[in-house]
């Protein structure tokens, strides 16, 4: 139970993030003021995280019976590397944000889901299962009820700021498909330190850190990172790397959904988003297109242990 619990609370820690993006721009801060002091935040804590476990003689710590699996200098560019979809996920839907409410924004990030299964069908070329048609036409009903699309006030959304939700939902797949596969025997605390420090190398390259010496960071901006950076780029990586390995990545997945209604929700209270049973019912929706598929691999494999009697 501890570990499901570790797993919902990492990804409802990703469902508060837009809403402090918002309270940002609200402040005057820029997008890459606010990305770069995040992933600055997250940096910086997991690596005094990392040396304190080094300090204590944890750092050689095993797992499933095995060490973990060494880096050198190579693994830890290939780490970095990586690391570049996270930024670039980052950059896009907070880019998002500043022409479209959260609670959509949110909604589009989803996309990933059906956006991960078109790959992976046009990798393996193989057709999806029917039940994954199921479940991509649920998030996709769930998709226009949530946007508004039957409501007359979708005239008035930005498509700059769906382009930028769909880019984001993109680049959110493709950081879901490279890290995964990305020295998996490694340390979890290690590979999130340097998928973090590319993400914010990559940031860096493209919006040069002037705030660290212009004095924008010594105010709300420097309260905004220390946020961002431990509700995006530092509790949830550790509490996934926690619970995971232990409940196995179908159920995370079901769990990780609590980011959706996490962040519609929050929109509602604090940024005062109208959001109506309509949009509410579309969100439950996309939930359910997300739980559909595991739900039936889970009763199939239950089915298919089941005894045949004497």
């Amino acid at each position: 139970m501890k570990h499901m619990i570790a797993v919902f609370f990492g990804a409802a820690s990703y469902g508060i993030l837009s809403t402090f993006v918002v309270l940002a721009y609200d402040k005057g801060y820029k997008l890459q003021e606010v990305v770069g002091t995040q992933l600055l935040v997250g940096f910086l804590l997991l690596s005094l995280l990392s040396l304190a476990m080094k300090w204590k003689g944890k750092g050689q710590q095993k797992q499933a019976g095995a060490a973990f699996e060494r880096l050198n200098g190579k693994k830890v560019a290939w780490l970095m590397l990586a690391g570049v979809p996270q930024a670039a996920t980052g950059l896009l839907y907070y880019n998002a944000l500043k022409y479209i409410p959260a609670s959509l924004a949110i909604i589009l990030l989803f996309q990933f889901v059906w956006i991960s299964l078109v790959i992976q069908a046009v990798r393996q070329r193989k057709w999806p299962q029917a039940i994954m048609l199921v479940s991509l036409a649920i998030v996709i009903a769930g998709t226009v009820l949530a946007a508004g699309v039957l409501e007359e006030q979708v005239q008035a959304v930005s498509m700059t700021g769906i382009l930028f939700g769909l880019l984001a939902a993109v680049s959110y797949t493709v950081f879901i498909l490279i890290s995964g596969g990305v020295l998996p025997k490694a340390n979890p605390l290690h590979r999130t330190l340097w998928m973090v420090a590319g993400a914010l190398l990559f940031v860096s390259l493209i919006f040069p850190p002037h705030h660290l010496i212009n004095g924008r960071l010594w105010g709300d901006l420097l309260l905004f990172g220390l946020l961002l950076g431990c509700f995006g780029a530092f509790i949830p990586p550790l509490l996934f790397a926690y619970g995971v390995p232990h409940i196995g990545e179908g159920l995370a997945g079901i769990l990780g959904a609590v980011e959706l209604p996490v962040a519609v929700m929050l929109s509602t209270l604090v940024l005062h988003e109208q959001v109506s049973w309509l949009k509410w019912a579309g969100v439950l929706l996309v939930l359910v297109g997300i739980i559909v598929p595991e739900a039936y691999r889970r009763r199939k494999e239950k089915l298919s242990y089941q005894p045949t009697g004497c």
